[in-house]
This record gives C-alpha cells, sequence and structure tokens, in this order.
C-alpha cells in the first residue's frame, strides 16, 4: 500500500493540476479569463438563483383552454365531414363541454353517427380499437360527441411535459445558463431564471403562447356586417394589431400552423430598414403553404399570433420557397422575442401567472458573503483539529487533501457547468468536513497496529488496507443518498445533492490516494523509527 507506484504518482499530479487549472477562473477577475489563452479553461460555475439574484414564476397551465380549444377543433372536423358527406344538420354547438348537432333528416342519423365515429377524434392509447371522443344519439334528432376523460387527462398531462420543455428551450434561446424548470402539482410549474435581472421580460416570453397559424380571410361579408353579428358558418372575427383595420374575418381552418416552422430570425427589411422576422417552414409546410397560396391569388390570407392577426397581405403570387417574412410595427427587441418564440414553438395551452418573485443581486451578494464566511470557519476548525489530534505532518498531510478536495471539487462543477446554490454550499461544508472521517479511520488504525506492537511499515500498511472497507461502505451509502435526492428532489434539495454527490468522489479519492502517496514519500525520505501519532 505505501509502495510509490508510477500510477500513483501521476494520478495525484492530474487531480493536482485538474483541480488548479479548473478551479483557478473562478477567482479571477473577467478581463484576465478573457484574455487567457483559448486552450486554458475558462468556464465558472454558475451561481443559483439565491446567490447571484433573478427571476422566479409560478406558472399554471390552462387546461380549460386546452379543452375548450379542442372542442372547437371538434365542431370543425363535425362540420366538415357531414357536409362531405352531404348529411344536412343544424345546431352544431359546444354545450356543456360535449358537441351537439341536430341531423335534419331522421333517415340520415345512423349514418352521421357511422361517419362521425371513424371520422373525428383519434385512437385511443391502450385502448385497443378505442377513441377518444364518444359519439351517440339523443332525442329530437341530435348527435353527441364528447371527449372520453382519460383522453382529457393524457392531453393535460402531455400539456403540463411539453410546457416544460417549450420554456426551457425559450429561456436558454435568451441565454440564461442553468434555469431551474420543475413541475409542481398537477398543472403547476415553477421557472427559477438565476441572471434574469427583467422579470416582466421573462414573463412575456415564458408566458407567450406564441401559437402562429396562416388563415384565409373571409370575404364573403363585410367586416361591418359581421361584426354587427352576421357571421358566416365555419368563420370568426380575429382582433387585429396591424393598425389598418380593428378586426377581421378569418376562415377557421388552419391553412399552415407554427408547428411547420423549422427556423424564424429576426433580421431587416431591405426596402424600410425595419425589424421583421423572417420564417422558414418544412416540407410539408412548404407544400401546403404553396398549394394555398397558388390557388388563392389576388386574396387576403392572415397571419395569427395567438389569436390576433398580426398581418393580412394580399397573395401577390404562388409562394413556394418555404420561406417568408412578418412584418409589423416591431422593435429589434420585440422582432427577436417573437423569433426565440417560434423556433422554441408554441405553447399546447396558455399559462398563467400565479406568483412572480424577483431577487436581488444585494441579497444573492449577502448569501454568497456567507457562504465564504461558514466555509472558512468550517476549514479552519478542521485545520486545527487535525492538527491537535495528529500533529503537524499527519494533520498537515490531510489538510493538503482536503485543499485539493475542494479544488476538485469547484474545478469539477465548473467544467460540467454545475449550478451552486446556497443548500449547495452548505453540502460543499459537509462534504469538507466529512472528507476528513476517511483520514481519521486510516490514522487511528495506524494507532492501534502501533499499540499492537506492529512494526512502522506494518502498521501504515494495515491503517489503509483495513480502513478500506470502512471508508466505503459509509460512502457508498451516501453516494446513494446524493444519487436519490438528484432523482427525486426539488430544485434547492438537488443544489444539496450535487455537491455532495461530487464531493464523496473526490473526498474518497483525496483522502486515500492523495494522503498514501505523501506518506509513502515521507517515510522514503525520511526513514522514521516511530510514528509521530503513536
Amino acid at each position: 500500500m505505501l509502495t510509490l507506484s508510477r500510477w500513483k504518482i501521476i494520478a495525484t499530479v492530474l487531480a493536482v493540476l485538474f483541480g488548479a487549472l479548473f478551479s483557478l477562473p473562478n477567482i479571477l477577475p473577467k478581463n484576465i479569463r478573457e484574455a487567457m489563452p483559448a486552450f486554458l479553461p475558462h468556464s465558472t460555475l454558475n451561481l443559483g438563483l439565491d446567490l447571484q439574484g433573478g427571476s422566479s414564476l409560478l406558472l399554471e397551465v390552462d387546461t380549460k383552454a386546452l379543452r375548450a380549444e379542442k372542442l372547437t377543433n371538434l365542431i370543425e372536423d363535425a362540420r366538415k365531414t357531414l357536409r362531405d358527406e352531404e348529411i344536412a344538420f343544424t345546431d352544431l354547438a359546444s354545450v356543456g363541454g360535449e358537441v351537439s348537432a341536430r341531423i335534419t333528416d331522421p333517415r340520415q342519423v345512423n349514418d352521421a353517427v357511422n361517419v362521425l365515429r371513424k371520422a373525428v377524434g383519434q385512437a385511443l392509447p391502450g385502448a385497443p380499437g378505442g377513441r377518444d371522443v364518444v359519439v351517440s344519439t339523443a332525442d329530437d334528432q341530435r348527435i353527441r360527441m364528447a371527449f372520453v376523460q382519460e383522453a382529457l387527462n393524457a392531453e393535460a398531462n402531455m400539456a403540463v411535459q411539453q410546457s416544460i420543455e417549450i420554456i426551457r428551450r425559450r429561456i436558454d434561446e435568451l441565454g440564461t445558463r442553468e434555469p431551474t424548470i420543475i413541475r409542481q402539482g398537477l398543472n403547476r410549474i415553477v421557472v427559477q431564471a438565476p441572471g434574469e435581472s427583467d422579470p416582466q421580460r421573462l414573463r412575456n416570453v415564458i408566458g407567450k403562447t406564441a401559437k402562429l397559424t396562416f388563415q384565409m380571410m373571409d370575404e364573403s361579408v363585410q367586416t361591418a356586417e359581421a361584426v354587427a353579428g352576421r357571421i358566416p358558418p365555419g368563420s370568426q372575427l380575429y382582433p387585429s394589431e396591424d393598425q389598418y383595420a380593428g378586426q377581421y374575418l378569418l376562415r377557421r381552418r388552419v391553412l399552415v400552423d407554427g408547428g411547420m416552422l423549422t427556423d424564424a430570425q429576426m433580421r431587416f427589411d431591405q426596402q424600410s430598414g425595419q425589424p421583421v422576422v423572417t420564417f422558414r417552414f418544412n416540407g410539408q409546410g412548404a407544400r401546403r403553404f404553396g398549394d394555398a397560396t397558388s390557388l388563392n391569388i389576388g386574396k387576403r390570407f392572415a397571419i395569427v399570433l395567438d389569436g390576433k392577426v398580426i398581418s393580412a397581405p394580399v397573395i401577390q403570387s404562388a409562394i413556394t420557397g418555404g420561406s417568408g417574412q412578418i412584418t409589423g410595427h416591431f422593435t429589434e427587441q420585440s422582432a427577436n422575442d417573437l423569433a426565440v418564440l417560434l423556433r422554441a414553438g408554441a405553447l399546447p395551452a396558455p399559462l398563467d401567472v400565479v406568483e412572480q418573485r424577483t431577487v436581488g443581486a444585494e441579497l444573492g451578494a449577502d448569501a454568497v458573503r456567507a457562504g465564504q464566511i461558514s466555509t472558512a470557519v468550517g476549514f479552519f476548525a478542521i485545520l486545527t483539529f487535525m492538527l491537535l489530534a495528529y500533529g503537524l505532518l499527519f494533520g498537515g498531510i490531510a489538510v493538503v487533501a482536503l485543499l485539493v478536495n475542494g479544488m476538485l471539487i469547484i474545478g469539477s462543477m465548473s467544467l460540467f457547468q454545475g449550478t451552486l446554490t446556497l443548500p449547495g454550499i452548505a453540502g460543499l461544508i459537509l462534504t469538507l468536513a466529512v472528507a476528513v472521517d476517511a483520514n481519521v479511520l486510516i490514522y487511528e488504525r495506524m494507532r492501534d497496529e502501533i499499540r499492537a506492537g506492529r512494526g512502522i511499515v506494518t502498521a501504515m500498511d494495515a491503517g489503509f488496507s483495513r480502513a478500506m472497507v470502512t471508508i466505503i461502505d459509509a460512502n457508498v451509502t451516501t453516494l446513494l443518498a446524493a444519487m436519490i435526492m438528484m432523482q427525486f428532489g426539488s430544485g434547492p434539495v438537488k443544489g444539496f445533492a450535487l455537491t455532495l454527490f461530487i464531493g464523496v468522489i473526490t473526498s474518497v479519492f483525496t483522502a486515500v490516494l492523495i494522503t498514501q502517496v505523501l506518506l509513502a514519500w515521507w517515510f522514503r525520505v525520511t526513514r522514521p523509527k516511530t510514528l509521530p501519532i503513536s
């Protein structure tokens, strides 16, 4: 155990170099880090919301709006299906959470039920042959269509999961590092964005549904007549933001939607110099957009964002290239934000802000100072104990291993861009305190061997070999606990578990290998007759 084998020396040197190189950027000023050569590490620790300040939002997914949208789509699907089959109907509407229609000819009721059962809805997962929409008959030649509750619950759960991923992509586009985005309860999401000083912008970017659709304008009646109540079936009035008209009458059926976009960027119009948003469709979207524009040359279509018309141009020619641009009264930031939203994708349902909190940078600075003081006090307490209990040599070697351990933790978190939180600092202090346990076990075992009459070499070798089982056993259980907390814990718990997980691995490495190499080197140089701790 005390042989200075080559691999032990190499591992020790590499560990010290790694810890020093990757932890050094954390104490260097920004200008010095930027001037450093590219081959040197530049990454620093990411500080959590509680250390550097930022914004925190508690969001709620509006599942009621999601169900209302599904009912609207069901109405349109039923209308198209019945018209295609030439089945006359009236009173097609949503009533009490389901869709109802009256079939004019009683002889076509069964035909309508059969065709709707095949055409509307989708296959229900987990139910072979089943569909998520139940079609049944009622009195007075009426047909009722309702979603299965299991399908609604699955849709709501999927909406929350999709919202989390879309929120993450949107925040990443803003440049915020290491956001915390976790689900809370059935339909709530907690979002913490460290370093984001403008909570309103974060709220706007996260909370905007960003549902983009391209729809044809209904020019069969004048807008004034539609406002007065004469709205043709299959059409709807939409508010406008283009400053040319207050409202537009549009066909409800969507030609192309934002889910078919592959890219969106903020650009400047070559003629006006104003900010615009350029977009590009995927293959399916390009074909559908090309077909729609080629069949409607001379007519107007609308670009609708979250239920509001932002542009309503006239189709001058077929647009077959699969790309275009959105013009409007954009500022550079608003155009960029819209491009971010379109790239990240539309939310499946609106998000309501339940709670908004802002953590000031000064509070984070106070927490950092408190953490630094706590770490320093803990380190000096350990230093004092080890020197008093095991002397300058053995106690000093344990402290050196502890310093290398601290560098390895900071360096590892910097390399993998881990986030250090206030609970993470607590985990760091706990790790440093527990790290010397291995040294204590090794040293006490040496003392026992010396008292039992063993020689110096035998006692030192037994100190490492016989204490190793206990060291591994104790640290494996701690490692498992840290892994469980990382998997199932919330943000603060995960911050604590991260530093604990890394610290357990590095503390075993430093307390055993580095201590062993230093003691072996000391023994080879001095050839002592007795152990200083005996």
